[in-house]
């Protein structure tokens, strides 16, 4: 099962759900993330709800494609699970060509690739729709977000709960026309609400069969690089203090940086995690203008923990280390804590070259 689309959508959240939902029916689940860097929120937090989790960096899945197929076998090896759930980068696309096809042509007697599902955050396609008003990215990054839309086989409404049913309506009536082929289903992944339909689907059908879409990779490729990626970890320590009240007030200070400087957040993740027992807190933060949500929330303070920060946003990315850097610094002098830096990485992602691309499923 591969569960896609574009940053800040809330994939996450809707694998961890599907997996939950997985194993009450009994099935043995492997989760799979991605990324264009190491040191992955998704990847901690996947692995503290106790799933058995690979985590493929360094490029997307269709440019990784034998790693993400070693990811299984790792997987397989040691913990045999009968699915897995891949989670691509938030940034990528041309997945059936470039990975279901693949998947299907070379390896069909070792897989059944599930239809591709698309997850879209309601209000920031009801912006890029124009059908309400707010920041949105630019016309090059709107490419990918389109051919993401274009190929999936189910376009899955994430989020539900933040907007009315005349809106709910009218976006997908939308779609609708837009994408009179496709697929359509509402879920809210942080409560569970629509995802067991969902995940009946993904269980009863196989990915579609037609031709894959005509994607122009010059353009693919200036989308990606319109974006920062800005990855940090380190170790904070210090006299008994909140950790879920540290990542939200760095959430505020990297918010307001980056507004300061017109700079569009396109996902900034956050986890404090202490260094034993499955506690942890994280939290997401999926526009500029958007209020940042404390997901997982820790019992008891702290006396040291390991802070992760994954910011990608429409911006360069030494303003984004510089931003990061000097939030951090401010936080822990305000907070009266000590942080040592484990790792830094601030980039543009490559130009994507995937390891095979086939435009139908013929052998």
């Amino acid at each position: 099962m591969m569960v896609g689309g574009f940053l800040g959508a809330g994939k996450t959240t809707a694998v961890l759900v599907i997996g939950k939902l997985l194993k009450e029916k009994g099935l043995s689940v492997g989760l799979i993330t991605n990324d264009q860097s190491i040191g992955l929120v998704d990847t901690a937090l996947l692995r503290s709800q106790g799933f058995a989790t690979e985590e493929i960096s360094g490029g997307c899945f269709c440019c990784r494609f034998n790693s993400l197929v070693q990811a299984s076998e790792n997987l397989s090896t040691e913990d045999r699970p009968l699915i897995f759930i891949a989670e691509p980068v938030g940034s990528c696309t041309d997945l059936r060509a470039t990975v279901s096809y693949p998947l299907q042509r070379i390896y069909g007697d070792q897989f059944l690739v599930a239809p591709l599902s698309v997850v879209i955050d309601p209000i920031r396609l009801r912006r890029i729709l124009g059908l309400e008003s707010g920041k949105t990215f630019s016309p090059k990054v709107l490419y990918i977000y389109s051919k993401q839309l274009e190929e999936a086989d189910i376009l899955v409404i994430n989020k539900c709960d933040l907007l009315s049913g005349e809106e709910l309506a009218q976006l997908e009536a939308v779609l609708k026309e837009r994408y009179p082929e496709k697929s359509i289903m509402r879920i809210t992944a942080r409560t569970g609400e629509g995802v067991e339909a969902w995940l009946d689907v993904l269980l009863e059908n196989e990915a579609g069969q037609h031709d894959a879409m005509l994607v122009d990779y010059d353009e693919y490729a200036d989308g990606e690089a319109k974006l920062g990626w800005m990855n940090w970890s380190g170790l904070v320590a210090g006299d008994e203090f909140d950790g879920n009240a540290l990542l939200t007030s760095l959430a505020g200070r990297i918010r307001e940086s980056l507004k300061t400087q017109s700079i569009e957040i396109a996902h900034l993740k956050m986890t404090m995690m202490p260094d034993s027992g499955p506690d942890l807190a994280a939290g997401n933060l999926v526009q500029t203008e958007a209020k940042f949500e404390l997901t997982y929330e820790l019992a008891e303070p702290l006396d040291e923990g390991t802070l992760i920060i994954n910011l990608r946003a429409e911006g360069a990315p030494d303003v984004l280390q510089d931003v990061i850097t000097a939030v951090i610094q401010d936080q822990m002098a305000a907070s009266n804590l000590e942080c040592t830096v484990h790792h830094l990485e601030a980039f543009r992602p490559g130009r994507p070259v995937p390891t095979h691309r086939y435009t139908d499923t013929t052998l």
